[in-house]
């Protein structure tokens, strides 16, 4: 089973689930996303957003392919890109962190501990680009698949609520003490990585025959 991990970008939009490749739900106000939805703009404007984002700050997720399929993918920005977290009861979002908006597994792919990967990879992203910690909103009655998290998923792959709530509340991974956390997720997404760019073959070493150096008197 060979995993591919590839940014989120304009190219890999469209290979998002139809359902989640043109909804605006956090890309937009909510009543913006109605107005876009009454008029059938939404996948304008989620191509539209995510152009601007690409400018502004750089890929906004990750797609993971399994066998060259779609597996799963995960989308994250600043919470300035993203405007339905104003509607949620349990906001704001703490100024050091980006927020991990939405994602989803496939069903053929659930319990092989992708999700995982997927979460791992945007954290060593997120660590990289000096934000200290990921924080995302959780769904406490989550019934199937949705926009939001499952609180449940968010606290196994090591969130801890910050602002609690019975529907949203809002959970953080914080990247810079969770030092055990850090040394295997990165180990994990470097087997990832390793698996899907193996090193090239060490060049042949040629032995050669000494030659005793020449004395002068």
């Amino acid at each position: 089973m060979t995993r591919r991990l590839e940014p989120l970008t304009l190219a890999t939009l469209g290979e998002l689930p139809a359902p989640c490749r043109d909804c605006v739900f956090w890309e937009l106000d909510p009543v913006a996303a109605r107005q876009a939805g009454r008029n059938g703009d939404t996948a304008l404007e989620k191509e539209a957003w995510l152009s601007q984002l690409l400018l502004d700050w750089g890929p906004a997720g990750v797609v993971l392919f399994v066998d060259d399929e779609l597996a799963g993918f995960a989308v994250y920005a600043p919470a300035a890109y993203l405007p339905r977290i104003q509607a949620f009861p349990t906001a704001p979002v703490s100024p050091d962190a980006v927020v991990l908006a939405t994602g989803r597994i496939l069903p053929r792919y659930l319990g092989l501990g992708l999700g995982k990967v997927l979460v791992q990879a945007v954290a060593k992203d997120v660590l990289k680009r000096g934000f200290r910690a990921v924080e995302a909103f959780g769904d406490s009655r989550w019934q199937g698949p949705g926009c939001v998290w499952p609180t449940d998923f968010l606290r196994a792959v090591g969130f801890a609520v910050v602002r609690d709530h019975p529907r949203n509340p809002r959970l953080r991974l914080d990247l810079r003490s969770a030092i055990t956390w850090r040394s295997e997720m990165e180990a994990a997404v470097e087997r990832l990585m390793g698996a899907i760019r193996p090193e090239p073959a060490p060049p042949p070493v040629t032995v050669r025959e000494s030659t005793p150096p020449v004395r002068t008197h």
